[in-house]
């Protein structure tokens, strides 16, 4: 007779790269609308608990970035505007407003796929995050970095 220990098998998935695949289904959003293709989740206690995508060109608003959105949505299902304990997705490195305003949600956790070396917060060396906020990258980078490179050669041709 043989025993299953169904406990030590590993998820078929990784937590982040599911929440990532979910990002990316939002930056997908954002492409049929023509906005550059950035997508962001928030998530607390695994669930989903804000969306967002790039609306800048369909709201006329330079601030409309994806994690901005996905701030608003969360703050407002939590009905606070702090996300502590909570994690966002971002399919790219958040820019230095993005950042900043992580700063003020205390968010526990940002996430992002690929880097942004022209506008990404990284770039500065700077404290522009909440000191607590653990920083995760590369997550499926690929493919969050070949659909805006993709959308920007269209742009161009």
């Amino acid at each position: 007779m043989r025993y299953i220990n169904f406990t030590s098998d590993p998820p078929a998935i990784a937590p982040d790269e599911f929440f990532m695949n979910e990002a990316l289904k939002e930056a997908r959003v954002a492409l049929s609308l023509d906005e550059v293709p950035i997508g962001a989740v928030v998530v607390c206690n695994g669930r989903i608990i804000g969306r967002g995508h790039n609306l800048t060109e369909q709201l006329n608003d330079v601030t409309a970035h994806a994690e901005m959105q996905a701030f608003t949505a969360a703050a407002n299902y939590l009905g606070g505007k702090y996300l502590k304990d909570c994690t966002l997705y971002v399919t790219i490195e958040p820019c230095i407003m993005c950042a900043g305003a992580s700063y003020w949600t205390q968010i526990s956790r940002i996430v992002f796929g690929a880097h942004d070396v022209k506008r990404g917060f990284m770039r500065i060396n700077q404290q522009i995050t909440h000191p607590k906020t653990e920083i995760v990258a590369g997550i499926k980078e690929n493919e969050c970095s070949t659909i805006v490179k993709e959308f920007f050669q269209r742009k161009r041709t």
